[in-house]
Parts: structure tokens; C-alpha cells; sequence
């Protein structure tokens, strides 16, 4: 039946997918829950541990890692996220979302705690300050043979890919920008700034694989 997914059919006809959340603590959350709306998603806005309960998919978008990290613990979402992802709820960190994601942080501040998931050492701030941000084209043959347009801004890097997890996008020099493991997907560019959403596409994908 047209616009049917799981046996959920939108009365436009459009399809229908799985309530998605993304952490709006901080961040650019709001370019991400537009993204996620276009591409048919019932996106959400999740602050509290009762919002992150009702979705069946999280985006932990880019902004300020430590700030995420302090305000997650306040609003008593730390930990449910924790346990979220060991349950197995797909996951996309962009940015600042990777570096929470990340099992291992380096350069973080004294105290800074994350949520894990990711078997990957991330380093905060690699590419330098927000002056240092750029822009280059990626080739990912798992996204089509179109590059991806990739935007840093005072992205971090990945450093070490552990045996659970795959590299999906390197840079020229080899290092690490995009990852997978299972149903968590981390990259260290902002895909929500540009026009190719391929990236949000996987991660809806990944829900109810």
C-alpha cells in the first residue's frame, strides 16, 4: 500500500515513521528536528526522561560537548540515554553528539562524562578553533556515488576505530570523520547545514532494523 512503513499509513499518504527524538538541551537541535520533519519524521524535541521514553530514536546534535554533558546529568537525562542505547535505541551524533557517543574522550575537561556506545577514541576541538572551521567533499560509496558536502566547525575527530565499530568517511590524510556501529552513527560534521541529508536518512533507516 502506498506510504505504508510498519503499518503505519500518514492520512496525506505520506510515509509514516517511528516518533524520533533529538536532545535539545543545546545545540543546533532545532536544524536537526527540520531535517528530520522534511524527510516524513515525527520529530520531537527531548528534555526530560519522559520525552525520551516515547521515542523510538534519539539525534544528539552538534554544540558544546561539556555543556551537553552538565545539563544531561541536571535534567536527569544521563543516564536514561545510558541505558537507552544498551537497550539498543538507534542513535546519530553529529559534532559535538559524537563526542558524547564516544567510549573514550580525549582533551576532555576535568570531570566531563559522556554516554558511550561508540567503540571509538574521539579527540574535542582536533580541527582547531571556530576560525578553523572548513568545508570538503567526501567520498562514501555506502551513500551513493554522489560525494557528501561536509561541514567542520570545531569538529572533533576520530582517532582509533575499535573492532566494534567501522570507519565510513576519512579525510585525505586518513583520518576519521564518520562511523557506524550497529544502529549508532557518529560523524564529526554537520550534515543538517547543507542540503544532503543522507546521513538523517540512514539513521531513520536504522530504526526497527
Amino acid at each position: 500500500m502506498a506510504g505504508e512503513i510498519g503499518g503505519r499509513v500518514a492520512p496525506s499518504g505520506r510515509v509514516s515513521r517511528p516518533k524520533v527524538g533529538v536532545l535539545a538541551l543545546q545545540g543546533d537541535f532545532r536544524e536537526h528536528l527540520l531535517v528530520l520533519r522534511e524527510r516524513g519524521a515525527d520529530a520531537v524535541p527531548v528534555r526530560r526522561a519522559a520525552e525520551l521514553d516515547d521515542v523510538a530514536g534519539l539525534v544528539i546534535p552538534g554544540g558544546e560537548s561539556t555543556v551537553m554533558d552538565k545539563l544531561s546529568r541536571a535534567f536527569g537525562l544521563a543516564e536514561p540515554i545510558k541505558q537507552r542505547i544498551a537497550d539498543g535505541m538507534p542513535v546519530y551524533g553529529t559534532c559535538a553528539g559524537l563526542i558524547m557517543l564516544a567510549d573514550t574522550v580525549r582533551d576532555a575537561i576535568t570531570g566531563q562524562q559522556n554516554f558511550g556506545g561508540l567503540d571509538v577514541v574521539v579527540r574535542r576541538n582536533a580541527f582547531g578553533n571556530q576560525n578553523d572551521s572548513f568545508e570538503t567533499d567526501l567520498d562514501i560509496p555506502e551513500l551513493g556515488e554522489r560525494p557528501v558536502h561536509a561541514v567542520f566547525i570545531r569538529a572533533p575527530v576520530i582517532e582509533q576505530v575499535g573492532p566494534a565499530a567501522r570507519s565510513l568517511a576519512e579525510l585525505d590524510d586518513g583520518r576519521v570523520v564518520a562511523v557506524e556501529q550497529g544502529v549508532l552513527l557518529g560523524t564529526a560534521f554537520h550534515p543538517e547545514v547543507t542540503a544532503d541529508y543522507r546521513f538523517h536518512e540512514r539513521f531513520l533507516d536504522s530504526i526497527g532494523r
